[in-house]
């Protein structure tokens, strides 16, 4: 028997163990586990024992191609998720030009971004208020369920121009035509209302600090966001998903809408887990500024909780950079005019690593749920992606759980230079990235995958979660 290549000595997760064994990979798909196995092989990939997972997904990224390039590229988008671990994304839909609200916007987006992957990507569909306002609903779900997308977004506050936000009763009608597809709808789950009063109200007071960014936008936005979006859920029948949860408010109406049956599932983002707005933002000012903004050390740790419980089903990053000399920090530009977002593609692995499993918080299978196995569900791609068994693809995150370093925005690979993680001291770093078989991350070497290397993944299936919680 002969193998294009074999990952030797990969320590590959059993639960919560770790198994030494040899991974055999042809045709860029997994085909069998040994141990010192005698074979013809035209490449080996020495795993030196590091822990080496499924390949990580991250499921919510803004890399703004076509149209906003300046901030971020698919080519720099996606060799930053390679560096960081990351063998799959899925684009949002709403950050490219003309923003993916129907089949012919999706093509236009995938032709663009032809010869642009280093690694493997699926796509968000849209849906905005003009979109139900003109009365095209069934007719834009329709085809772009049909051309793979894996889910659909909805604003409850502004984004760019061309992706105008829902009001209550047009999320409604949105919820009730996304229902009959099986697939989910993700909700940007802050009240409007709420969030442009305060607004208003701090900036008349004068305040420019940038926590003020925080109170302007507070939880309890975010909390009446997500009871208004499991209302609309519990009435359609619709699958919610709220993307980049932010609170432990937030969190305990998740726990309480599984608990009743509800189809509800929620992500959140590194920074929430481990960052707090007055510490970071008054550190970091502009470049802590994301929306939802970040919370309280009291919400990091309720996060946590419904991370390690199965309340919160997977871990995503809302990576959406902005160029640093216009849109994060021009002259004049204050709290309250720079752009709210941060990267994050890079930074999701080695947080949940050296936070979430290396101190405890996180058992090995709960990480792999949670980096690789549940988005892939959730969105459709499991099995191909999001697990290591025969017949999947060769998508491998390998990790050396003891190496200690600390994050320096300089050497990131995002376009934009900044990160409000600048100067975390970590434990675990990404050792390589292997993509269907082909290596495009080695820590030693950089990023060695090749642009036009990854393809669109469609939609493989409808699938849901199972609600699994503990006590």
């Amino acid at each position: 028997m002969s193998y294009e290549l074999i990952i030797k000595n990969a320590n590959i997760p059993q639960g919560d163990r770790q198994v030494l064994t040899d991974i055999l990979v042809n045709k860029g798909v997994i085909v069998g586990f040994a141990k010192d196995i005698e074979a013809e092989v035209d490449e080996i990939i020495d795993a030196e024992g590091k822990l080496v997972l499924p390949g990580v997904i991250d499921s919510h990224t803004h890399f703004n191609d076509p149209g906003f390039t300046h901030r971020e590229d698919f080519v720099t988008g996606t060799g930053s998720a390679a560096a960081g671990g990351v063998t799959m994304i899925v684009d949002m839909p709403c950050c490219s030009v003309p923003s993916v609200r129907s089949a012919d916007n999706l093509f236009n987006k995938l032709n663009a971004l032809e010869g642009k992957g280093i690694v493997d990507y699926a796509m968000w569909g849209g849906i905005t208020g003009e979109d139900v306002r003109n009365n095209v609903l069934p007719e834009i779900i329709s085809e772009q369920v049909a051309n793979g997308v894996v889910a659909f977004k909805v604003y409850m506050t502004p984004s760019v121009p061309s992706y105008p936000r829902v009001t209550d009763p047009e999320m409604l009608e949105a919820f009730a035509a996304v229902s009959p597809t099986g697939l989910p709808i993700g909700i940007h789950a802050e009240n409007y209302a709420i969030c442009d009063y305060f607004t208003s109200k701090l900036k008349s007071e004068g305040r420019l600090d940038y926590p003020a960014w925080a109170e302007a936008r507070m939880a309890l936005a975010e909390k009446a966001a997500i009871q208004l979006g499991i209302s609309f859920a519990e009435e359609t029948g619709a699958r919610l998903h709220i993307v980049h949860m932010s609170t432990g408010a937030g969190n305990e109406l998740i726990r309480e809408a599984k608990l009743k049956g509800t189809k509800v599932t929620a992500e959140s983002c590194p920074h929430y887990l481990t960052l707090n707005a007055v510490d970071a933002m008054t550190e970091f000012g502009t470049f802590a500024k994301i929306a939802p903004p970040l919370r309280t050390a009291k919400d990091n740790e309720a996060l946590w909780q419904g991370l390690a419980d199965g309340t919160i089903d997977f871990m995503a990053t809302d990576h959406a950079p902005y160029e640093i000399a216009t849109e994060k920090d021009a002259p004049g530009m204050d709290v309250w005019t720079s752009f709210p977002g941060i990267p994050g593609v890079e930074t999701l692995v080695p947080i949940m690593i050296s936070e979430g499993y290396n101190k405890g918080r996180l058992s090995l299978s709960r990480l792999v749920e949670l980096l690789c196995t549940n988005p892939a569900i959730h969105y459709g791609l499991y099995p191909k992606k999001g697990a290591l068994e025969i017949g999947t693809d060769a998508d491998f995150t390998i990790v050396d759980l003891e190496k200690e370093w600390t994050i320096d925005k300089d050497q990131m690979h995002c376009k934009p230079k900044y990160t409000p993680f600048h100067g975390m001291k970590l434990k675990g770093k990404v050792d390589k990235t292997i993509v269907r078989g082909t290596l495009v991350y080695d820590d030693a070497l950089g990023v060695v995958g090749k642009p036009g290397y990854g393809e669109y993944v469609k939609r493989q299936t409808i699938s849901e979660l199972p609600r699994l919680l503990k006590y």
